[in-house]
């Protein structure tokens, strides 16, 4: 059975039916104003989604519907996604055969079957292979790229004995590998602007864009991992691991609320630019939730600020704690080796009280670990924010510079 040339479709609508379609076309794009996306359809069973902004799942008989926002043009989709189950059994209670489905859909609208559970996956980033990993269905992984940043032992192991293949640079990955693995589908993250994804989109393989770090809040980024469940067949598992992560979030965060905070900075100056996270970024956020006072917390951008090292300077000289992300492959950064890297630095409140803290992260996995467990990152902020409320916890991606 051939079933991608049964996958991509687009939906012949005639003149007769096109009012009760356009109709529903506003509906949806409506509840997307404000940036959480819904579905309008009564019968179907939608999946709650507490945090998450971009992305709606709604099962209905036979089939899952999966539709993610455009991140970066709101109120417009970004992709929609049909799950389906492979085995036919579980597809109609009336015995319907898989071609038979694929042949005659009963959902409407363009869209991109996806048949579960993926069986021989390829994923483009070690984010995405922990959380895959964690859910227990690491062997349906077939290929990734650049397996230097991949930290899971698993998938790792897996490609030392050559049943998982390195694709190489995400951005330019090796077709003809690609190719002979052909993969059910592949998992990345997509991009602004990007201008496609070039030849993989001629390969007859359905991609799967995984915008999960789009999302504004730290629970909202984690809450995907409840897409990723159903993909591999695993959506009680990530269900499981959700209400954990979720639970031991809030319980973290109503533990500082009401606790006056620090005033707090972040990150290093990069050549002649210091970028700090916005406001209403994920670790902006975080830093909120943590009880800190962050010195841009006014600034509504959810991505990186891009400032003057003076800029920063002038509004965090007085700051209570600074904590850092960098890369030595020889030992950890010290004060004396920070005072080196710019004069204004000593000149900071947090350096002269050694309140600062650096994550190495030439040894320490912090990316791959952020997106589906904040709180784990909260639990280490609080302890660097306020040490009497966790005074037995040891620092997880941190340590205090020497």
């Amino acid at each position: 059975m051939k079933v991608k040339n049964k996958i991509k479709f687009f939906s012949v609508v005639s003149g007769a039916a096109i009012l009760p379609y356009m109709a529903l076309l506003v509906l949806f794009l409506l509840s997307c104003r404000q940036g959480k996306v819904t579905d309008t359809a009564e019968q179907g069973d939608t999946v709650a989604m507490k945090y998450a902004e971009n992305i709606c799942i709604v099962h209905y008989e036979g089939y899952t519907k999966v539709t993610l926002a455009n991140p970066w043009k709101k109120g417009q989709v970004l992709h929609t996604y049909y799950l389906v189950d492979r085995n036919p059994s579980l597809i109609s209670p009336k015995g319907r055969g898989l071609d038979s489905l694929l042949d005659s859909p009963p959902w409407e609208g363009a869209g991109e079957v996806l048949l579960i559970p993926l069986a021989r996956s390829a994923v483009y980033s070690g984010v995405h292979g922990s959380i895959i990993d964690e859910l227990g269905a690491a062997d349906r992984i077939r290929a990734v790229c650049e397996v230097e940043y991949f930290t899971n032992e698993h998938i790792l192991s897996a490609y030392r004995a050559g049943r998982i293949t390195n694709l190489g640079n995400s951005m330019a990955p090796n077709i003809e590998a690609l190719i002979d693995i052909h993969p059910d589908a592949i998992l990345l993250s997509p991009f602004e602007n990007s201008g496609g994804y070039g030849q993989i989109e001629t390969l007859d393989i359905p991609i799967v864009e995984c915008a999960d770090y789009m999302e504004t809040s730290p629970l909202g980024r984690a809450e995907w991992m409840k897409f990723y469940g159903l993909l591999y067949g695993r959506a009680a598992e990530a269900d499981s691991l959700f209400h954990e992560v979720e639970t031991a979030y809030n319980d973290l965060k109503a533990m500082v609320r009401g606790s006056g905070g620090p005033r707090v900075i972040a990150d290093l100056i990069t050549g002649s630019t210091w970028y700090v996270p916005g406001g209403r970024s994920t670790m902006g956020r975080l830093i909120a939730d943590a009880g800190g006072d962050y010195i841009f917390k006014e600034r509504s951008e959810s991505g990186s600020l891009a400032l003057a090292p003076e800029t920063v300077f002038a509004e965090s000289q007085d700051a209570d704690v600074w904590f850092m992300k960098y890369t030595k492959s020889t030992g950890d950064k010290t004060y004396e080796e920070l005072a080196s890297e710019s004069p204004l630095y000593p000149q900071m409140r947090a350096f002269k009280e050694r309140r600062v803290y650096g994550c190495n992260l030439s040894y320490v996995h912090f990316y791959n670990d952020l997106p589906y467990h904040p709180e784990r990152h909260l639990r280490d902020m609080i302890r660097m924010f306020h040490p009497d409320l966790l005074p037995d916890h040891q620092l997880k991606y941190y340590k205090p510079l020497e």
